[in-house]
Parts: structure tokens; C-alpha cells; sequence
């Protein structure tokens, strides 16, 4: 297989969580250390990781630098990390303290202009668009908020402004584990081609990782398919064999 299988760490309070369509009322504590988890997905061989910061989702600034840190620190995980990243203050934290790339959705949306200046600033190698969507629109603030800024224009529009990179979660199909949104990841590719898409949410067994590549996906980030145990890490360890 070429495609990516990207572990996710999603972080509450310092602890490794998985919510289900993104209501934090359906929060499941996973493990303590998120560091023991990423250590876990660096010893089946994955090389990416995708760090999400629920607190600073609804708090609108970064909380868990510290998560962030230790991980970057103490493993060789190339990390992408979101949520709640708002200012130049944000991401000035989030590289120092070892994120390769950061994720920015609702900011795309709410402050365009601060959005742009990342990418010229940064690069389009680190900064990557969140296109997380709801029924086709663009949710943002942790999904709590719903716009009217359809998913593919959204996508299109920065796709132009230079982005390379989307990560494009369904959110009803998040952490249900019934299979992720094909279709409109087919969309996409066919309305924006050269773009490296991330596919997230709903991947439930590896049978759907092999339709999301013979679709054309080249990455894809996988939750709680992996906490549930519908991926195992051994899955997880001959998958990333079979990629070298």
C-alpha cells in the first residue's frame, strides 16, 4: 500500500481522549500519557502524528503545549498539530516547541488575512488548511459552529492563496467507525487536482484505509479505529512493514 496511515492523539486536560462527532459530552479517556501512546505508534513503525488540542478548540489559544513538547522531544513522530491556534503568538508556540506542521480551520474562516500570512510566512509545508465539514459546509470552533462556506469552494479558494495540504474531516462520520466519507474525498481530488489530502474520521477497519487509497487518498488519520482496537498495533506494525 502507499498510502499514510497517521496516528491521532486527541488531548483534554492533558490526556489522551477520543470524542464521537466532536461532542466533548461523549469524551472517552484513553490513557494518561499521551507520550506513552505516541511512543506506542512510533514502535510500529509510523512516522506521523496528528496532535489535536481539544482544550484550545474551545478555548481558542493553544492549552497543551506541554503534550506537545514531550512528544516532539521524546520521540522521532513528525507532528502535526491543531486546535485552537488563532494568532502568530499560537504558532510561534506551537514550533518552538517541536510541531512540523499546524493545522488552522476555523481561523481560515473567522481571520483570512492572519491565515494567508502563515502560509507566506511559513510555507506551505508546514501549514496545513483543516476543511472540516458538516452535511458540506465548513464547521468550525471545535465543530461547535456551523458557516455557510460550502467545503469544496473553501478548499478551492486556498488551494489558490498556495495551500498544498487539507486535512478534510465528515464530522457525522467521525468516530463512528462505519466507514470515512469516500465520496466527497473523490470530489475534492477531482475539483482540486495536485492537492495532498488527508483524509479523517470514520475509518473503522483497515478494509476502509484500502478504499480510501484506491481512491487516490495518499494520507489518512486514524483514531479511534486504533483505541477501539479495530486497528491493532500489530495491523498497525505489518502495515507500515509492507510501506518500506
Amino acid at each position: 500500500m502507499s498510502i499514510n496511515i497517521i496516528p491521532a492523539i486527541d488531548v483534554i486536560d492533558g490526556k489522551c481522549v477520543r470524542l464521537s462527532q466532536g461532542d466533548y459530552a461523549l469524551k472517552k479517556i484513553y490513557n494518561e500519557s499521551p507520550l506513552d501512546v505516541a511512543r506506542t505508534f512510533e514502535d510500529c513503525g509510523c512516522t506521523r502524528l496528528h496532535l489535536v488540542d481539544l482544550d484550545g478548540a474551545r478555548s481558542h489559544h493553544i492549552v497543551n503545549y506541554r503534550v506537545l513538547d514531550a512528544i516532539a522531544g521524546h520521540t522521532g513522530l513528525t507532528v502535526d498539530f491543531g486546535g485552537g491556534l488563532k494568532s502568530d503568538d499560537d504558532l510561534r508556540i506551537a514550533f518552538e516547541c517541536g510541531a512540523a506542521m499546524v493545522t488552522g480551520g476555523s481561523i481560515a474562516v473567522s481571520q483570512p488575512e492572519t491565515f494567508t500570512g502563515w502560509l507566506t510566512k511559513y510555507g506551505a509545508d508546514r501549514i496545513i488548511l483543516g476543511a472540516d465539514s458538516r452535511d458540506g459546509f465548513i464547521a468550525t470552533q471545535g465543530w461547535l459552529n456551523d458557516s455557510d462556506k460550502g467545503v469544496i469552494p473553501f478548499i478551492l479558494h486556498y488551494h489558490e492563496q498556495g495551500v498544498t495540504k487539507v486535512i478534510s474531516t465528515d464530522i457525522a462520520c467521525d468516530g463512528m467507525l462505519q466507514g470515512p466519507s469516500v465520496d466527497l474525498y473523490r470530489r475534492i481530488l477531482e475539483a482540486v487536482p495536485g492537492l495532498h489530502l488527508i483524509a479523517s474520521g470514520g475509518v473503522g477497519d483497515m478494509s476502509h484505509v484500502e478504499i480510501l487509497e484506491e481512491a487516490g487518498v495518499p494520507e489518512v488519520i486514524v483514531g479511534k479505529a486504533i483505541y477501539e482496537n479495530h486497528i491493532t498495533l500489530n495491523d498497525l506494525l505489518s502495515f507500515n512493514k509492507t510501506r518500506k
